[in-house]
């Protein structure tokens, strides 16, 4: 059995490598065209037509004044002590 699997895939294998394989030739691309001089400006072109003005936004309704609040009580005068806030010493860093 080995022998009749052996003898036909040798013979594959040698009709393959027996074959002409073609050389592959890259042609190189043509060079690129070099832009000659620019042409002299053309006509200025005509002015476009103006755009259609937007209609105008209705009025929104006012709203209505809110409630007034009650006066509050008048405070009760000093006893005459005046107190003085010192901030903090600022201290040095030692980095």
């Amino acid at each position: 059995m080995n022998h009749s699997i052996l003898v036909p895939t040798l013979l594959a294998v040698l009709s393959l490598a027996a074959c002409d394989k073609p050389t592959v030739v890259n042609v190189p691309a043509p060079p690129a065209a070099v832009p000659g001089p620019p042409g002299p400006q053309g006509a200025t072109g005509s002015q476009g037509a103006t755009g259609n003005q937007g209609a105008t936004g209705y009025q929104g309704e006012t709203g209505t004044q809110g409630e007034t609040g009650t006066q509050g009580e008048t405070g009760k005068p000093g006893d005459g002590t005046t107190v003085i806030v010192v901030p903090p010493a600022t201290s040095t860093s030692t980095n």
